[in-house]
């Protein structure tokens, strides 16, 4: 693949990505966040994820050992994550729980890249790591609630592992599944977790409206499409570029459709905004 296609492949999956919020959003003002709900939320969205990767796929469900436990690996984290952050967000404060999450969606991959793949430390990495890093400190408001340190990096590490390991499974030379194969069997295994947690839950689940089921499907497809374009794009880009240009491409894509949105944004997310946009510039530009 040409490293144009990738980056492009890649930009594709940040806008993907900007517009899934505004379908999270949704769903969480329809459904709430409780823990059923967001239980409900994955076994739909993870339902309309099968049956999309499973038409790029061709309904190929070839699968060997390595792609199983690996899909049972994101599966599981993705569950733990979903735990955390309901537990978290009743303990700190939103803005906070963004820092962490998206730090560690960045970082996590970034360092894995460098220690365990062979990728090597560039000045157009570091600068953009230093750019995107002020963006992300400077969305962050001062709360009320004190502690929590076991819930931010209970964030950090969950949602920075997703990256690893997709970057594991890209980079391993066991038998295994094409990148769709692989995104297929993790919506499978999540379809089964979710449904399993649901089924323990039966007495207290409720119907879901159809706003919530079109939020759930729309956040879903855009989810799962864009998380196996990443997984195309990782066979070209690094880890320790890849994430980074996802971090700050999400920061700028979801500020723009705020304000399409008409949510105006202040002079802080602003500067946050053009501090990721520089920092995407420089990784893109500046490759030594």
């Amino acid at each position: 693949m040409d490293p144009i296609l990738a980056y492009s492949l890649v930009t594709v999956a940040v806008i993907m990505f900007g517009l899934q919020f505004f379908f999270n959003s949704g769903y969480q003002k329809e459904s709430g966040n409780d823990m059923i709900a967001s239980m409900m939320f994955t076994l739909l969205s993870s339902i309309t994820g099968v049956i999309c990767l499973g038409i790029i796929n061709g309904f190929d469900f070839y699968c060997t050992w390595f792609t199983l436990l690996m899909a049972a690996l994101t599966a599981l984290n993705s569950f733990l994550f979903t735990v955390c952050s309901l537990k978290s967000l009743a303990k700190i404060n939103l803005s906070l729980y963004s820092l962490f999450s998206m730090l560690g969606g960045m970082m996590l991959p970034f360092v894995a890249g460098l220690l365990f793949f062979d990728e090597s430390m560039t000045l157009g990495k570091g600068l953009c790591l230093v750019f995107v890093i002020a963006a992300l400190a400077l969305t962050v408001n001062k709360g009320t609630n004190k502690g929590g340190i076991l819930y931010y990096c209970g964030i950090f590490v969950l949602n920075g592992m997703s990256g690893v390991l997709s970057t594991i499974y890209q980079r391993s030379a066991y038998e295994k599944a094409t990148a769709a194969g692989y995104s297929l069997w993790s919506a499978i295994v999540s379809v089964a977790v979710a449904a399993v947690c649901l089924g323990f839950m039966w007495r207290k689940v409720r119907r879901p409206s159809w706003k919530a089921v079109a939020f759930s499907v729309g956040g879903g497809t855009l989810s799962r499409v864009a998380n196996y374009v990443l997984l195309l794009s990782l066979a070209v880009l690094p880890a320790s570029i890849q994430y980074p240009f996802i971090t700050g491409g999400v920061m700028i894509v979801s500020t723009v459709i705020a304000a399409i949105a008409g949510q105006k944004p202040s002079k802080k997310e602003i500067l946050s905004v053009a501090l990721a946009f520089v920092g995407v510039l420089v990784l893109v530009l500046v490759p030594v």
